[in-house]
């Protein structure tokens, strides 16, 4: 089950957290995984990392909110594949700030990465996934998303358009065999999540059911089922992976 055998799927955000886990766990699902973020050295080092390991991967040096660029990462990798399977919409960034204090250029380089990035992804990969009438689009937004949280209504904008935009794009293709998904994390062990205090980091843990941290793995898997053929009848949702926080 769950196996992606001969599929194509482009990663973005993949030279760190939850994307790199994402790319390392479609490889070993069987797919060939392009590895995309602005850091080259990165990407490049965990693309030998799977291939090294038995698994097959490239990379791509891309920054997503760069339309065209990305548009064209996505035609290459279709031609020189044959086709596109999947698109993950992993990057994103935090410029966090009381909305008072935030400051013009923190609220577009946040969108327009998190939102406009997914936007031309999104775009520029329907093309090909309707002329193959298949294809699994899953973005990873947040329970921020859902729930907004002080000083960050820029990523809380742009996690919540991302869900609107999913849901949208969902109704427009999913009768060319195509769906477009959701993944909202809660509070994910990453380089961003430890650089927070201990005493902050009690107070989010307290309101978690599960009672713990969770891990890029738990994401990874989430997105392993819905890039899967056993998930071809979901589309348009989100689907939170928290540990209980937004039912608490």
């Amino acid at each position: 089950m769950f196996s992606l055998s001969n599929k194509v799927a482009i990663v973005t955000g993949a030279s760190r957290g939850i994307g790199k886990v994402i790319a390392q766990i479609f490889a070993n699902a069987g797919a060939h995984v392009i590895c995309v973020a602005r850091s080259e050295n990165a990407i490049k080092s965990l693309a030998n990392e799977i291939n090294s390991d038995g698994g097959s991967a490239s990379h791509f040096a891309c920054d997503i909110s760069d339309g065209e660029a990305f548009s064209n990462l996505i035609s290459t990798t279709a031609k020189e594949h044959g086709k596109l399977d999947i698109l993950i919409n992993n990057a994103g960034v935090t410029r966090d700030s009381l909305l008072m204090r935030m400051k013009e250029d923190q609220w577009d380089e946040v969108l327009n990465i998190n939102l406009k990035g997914a936007f031309h992804g999104m775009k520029a990969a329907i093309r090909p996934m309707m002329k193959n009438r298949s294809g699994r689009i899953i973005n990873i937004t947040s329970i921020v998303g859902l729930t907004g949280n002080p000083g960050q209504s820029n990523y809380a904008a742009s996690k919540a358009g991302l869900i609107g935009m999913s849901q949208s794009v969902a109704k427009e293709v999913a009768t060319r065999g195509i769906t477009v998904n959701c993944i909202a994390p809660g509070w994910i062990g990453t380089d961003m999540t430890d650089e927070l205090s201990d005493e902050v980091k009690e107070q989010f843990l307290s309101r978690i059911p599960a009672s713990r941290i969770g891990a890029p793995e738990d994401i990874a898997h989430a997105a392993l089922f819905l890039a899967s053929d056993e998930a071809s009848y979901i589309t348009g949702q989100t689907i939170t992976v928290d540990g209980g926080r937004v039912i608490n």
